[in-house]
């Protein structure tokens, strides 16, 4: 009973509070619900593609969901040096990193057409094609005539798996035949898939043109599901590493349409997980296929043994990468102002490897001339670090540094320089950090290589 009476006490006492500061209460759940950053807020995807399309990261005049998954777009300026940065870091840590991986580029075009299915990508000249479409007759002779030009045709690859089957034994001489050792390449491949707008029962699909990344690993049937998880644990590492929100990439155990099992990494859009890399355990029935069962070409030494190697196979596909990582580093803003206006803002936090430019220079109150050239000399010994640079300073319009943040936040710029006419008096420009928002007065002097210390050790 006691008790009882105490809680209702308190509970008195707290209504009271709340009535008195009901005012003060309401405003501080406001600027609590709108300061936070927002994810998973519906419409998530159309912001995103608006920016996108916006600050030439995509470009296209519709781009929808399913544009975006299957790689149905185009990359604009931004989006280009975006994949440009993936790929080069893919590279770096798959083939410049290992002493065991070695490049290597095979054509778009398979050797031979025995190993294509029916849903594989198959051009045909259009010019064979004519003459039986254009001959009219009732005994069907052009239909006839149709089919066998039908069978004339070039399979383009669906991945870079038979390339790498084709060299590895020039690839084994070269490694005085030791297992393990891999090959990397990085190719567009034409991929099938499945129509959504149609009915299952046409089995209608589509190709798809997408870049894949691919490793394939050739070690002993002994330690081939070792090497298995040594990879699957290095490429979710790898991916999470450039991410805002690590746990949006995960693992998953998955199954190929001919029944092999092997692992799948995904990552979480707003409307649902999709593979972005796949790793599997092939063994040794493709490559022995691909070289009619000579064994003795393709034996490896694994210690004293000498064996005929398992193949592991990664796929990932850099094109949803990109997107991915696009999504990942979107962080919405929305804030409320002493006026209890609300104000969005956007935010494209890509790491410092993948950000399309690092450094946007731009001028403010000044001689334009002067100010130009100060940031055409700065533009040169950033570019000689290798530091991209954005050259806003170019552009005719005026901004504020309200309105310059506003713009490079959306580019993904991690700092803004701004050069003016205290810049001419005594070398200070106004730099400004895209993740802390601090601006600070530098000396030009000191900007290179606080720049290049920064971008090397992020």
């Amino acid at each position: 009973m006691k008790f009882g009476i105490m809680i209702t006490k308190q509970w008195k006492i707290s209504n009271k509070v709340f009535q008195n500061d009901r005012k003060i209460l309401s405003v501080w759940l406001s600027l609590r619900k709108y300061s936070k950053s927002t994810y998973d807020f519906s419409g998530l995807t159309e912001t995103l593609i608006e920016l996108c399309q916006n600050r030439q990261l995509l470009s296209g005049d519709k781009i929808t969901q399913d544009m975006l998954v299957n790689g149905y777009f185009n990359y604009g300026h931004l989006g280009m040096e975006l994949k440009r940065n993936l790929v080069t870091n893919w590279w770096d840590s798959m083939v410049l990193s290992r002493e065991q991986v070695f490049g290597m580029q095979s054509p778009h075009q398979l050797k031979g057409n025995q190993n294509s299915d029916n849903r594989s990508m198959k051009l045909v000249d259009v010019a064979t094609l004519q003459v039986p479409l254009d001959k009219q007759d009732t005994n069907g002779e052009g239909i006839f005539s149709l089919k066998d030009r039908l069978k004339e045709y070039i399979v383009l690859r669906p991945n870079l798996l038979q390339g790498a089957f084709c060299e590895y034994t020039k690839s084994l001489n070269l490694v005085n035949r030791k297992l393990p050792f891999g090959l990397a390449e990085i190719g567009v491949c034409y991929q099938p898939i499945t129509a959504p707008e149609y009915p299952t029962e046409f089995n209608a699909v589509r190709t798809a043109e997408v870049e894949l990344a691919s490793l394939v690993w050739f070690s002993s049937p002994r330690t081939s599901g070792s090497w298995l998880d040594y990879w699957v644990r290095q490429r979710l590492l790898w991916w999470r590493k450039f991410a805002k929100s690590p746990s949006s990439f995960t693992a998953g155990d998955s199954q190929n349409n001919y029944g092999i099992k092997g692992t799948t990494l995904y990552f979480s859009f707003p409307w649902g997980k999709e593979p972005i890399e796949t790793l599997v355990n092939l063994g040794d029935k493709d490559l022995l296929r691909e070289h009619h069962g000579n064994k003795s070409s393709l034996q490896g030494r694994d210690g004293r043994k000498t064996v005929i190697p398992y193949v592991l196979s990664m796929n990932g596909n850099l094109d949803r990468g990109v997107i991915a990582f696009l999504f990942d580093s979107l962080q919405l803003i929305e804030k409320v102002d002493s006026k209890l206006r609300k104000n969005q803002k956007k935010v494209l936090k890509l790491h410092p490897f993948l950000a399309p430019y690092k450094v946007a220079l731009d001028t403010g109150k000044g001689p334009t001339v002067e100010l130009r050239q100060v940031c055409e000399g700065l533009l040169r010994e950033l570019l000689e670090k290798r530091i991209t640079v954005w050259p806003g300073y170019l552009e005719t319009m005026h901004l504020s540094m309200e309105q310059l943040a506003i713009k490079y936040d959306e580019m993904g710029v991690i700092f803004t320089i701004v050069v003016s006419e205290t810049t001419l008096e005594n070398g200070l420009i106004h730099l400004r950090n895209r993740d802390t928002t601090m601006k600070e007065m530098v000396h030009i002097s000191e900007v290179r290589d606080f720049l290049t210390k920064y971008i090397q050790e992020s």
